[in-house]
């Protein structure tokens, strides 16, 4: 299965760190390498990787991590990269024929959640989100939440919601049906982040989620979730 990362915005939390969020190195690897191995560790088989900020450095890496991992990885730039990140999803998936996997270049992640995601049960979109609540590495002040309803369906998705059960943790099983919401929710006046595509599909039902249980991921947003991950060990083993 084709993973789509979405990697085009300027990171500009991470700037003092690195002029590049997705090439800012965690142990010594690029946050976008850790993407790369933790997806294709967990099932994924190509990649699509949407550009735009720094992105012929990017490109290059990129090109050269395609021959010594020996998959497929396709960038897909985009010149519009400061828009939300929906746009993103668009232009990639775009160029992706099937279903797809979904997640951004600067999310570690077990591979245990793309397994996850790859047994759920079909569905137009599923989310794999986190209920532990009481997570070290959240940063719940920037997080997504989501409400969930009793079978598990998103009801809702944001970072201000007031009631929420679970945390989005930026780890997508997508299918046409999310660019079609996205697009939807754009000539209704959205600007057109990903999270208006899946409350979208969630106000018609279609969009599930999957538990993570105890397996661990953490949003590289700011130098403090980078000295976390820094401390905690996380990204994939090399």
């Amino acid at each position: 299965m084709n993973c789509l990362i979405i990697a085009a915005g300027h990171g500009s939390r991470l700037r003092d760190v690195s002029p590049s969020k997705p090439l800012t190195p965690v142990g010594g690897v690029p946050l976008i390498e850790h993407v790369v191995r933790a997806a294709a560790a967990g099932g994924a088989t190509a990649f699509t990787v949407v550009t735009g900020h720094e992105a012929e450095r990017l490109e290059a890496f990129l090109a050269d991590l395609s021959d010594r991992l020996e998959l497929p990885i396709a960038p897909v730039r985009i010149a519009d990269w400061d828009r939300p990140n929906g746009h993103s999803v668009l232009a990639g998936a775009g160029v992706i024929e099937d279903d797809y996997l979904l997640t951004m270049a600067d999310h570690l992640f077990d591979p245990a959640i793309v397994r996850l995601l790859l047994a759920a049960p079909a569905a137009a979109l599923t989310l794999a989100v986190d209920r532990d609540l009481a997570n070290p590495l959240l940063d719940m002040d920037d997080a997504t939440k989501v409400a969930l309803g009793p079978d598990g369906a998103i009801l809702a998705i944001g970072k201000t919601l007031a009631r929420f059960d679970a945390i989005d943790t930026g780890l997508f099983r997508a299918t046409p049906a999310l660019t079609e919401a996205i697009r939807a929710a754009v000539s209704e006046g959205a600007a057109g982040s990903l999270s208006d595509g899946v409350q979208r599909l969630a106000r018609e039902g279609k969009a599930a989620t999957v538990e993570i249980g105890g397996a661990r991921w953490l949003d590289v947003d700011d130098a403090a979730a980078l000295a976390k991950a820094e401390h905690w060990g996380l990204g994939v083993r090399l």
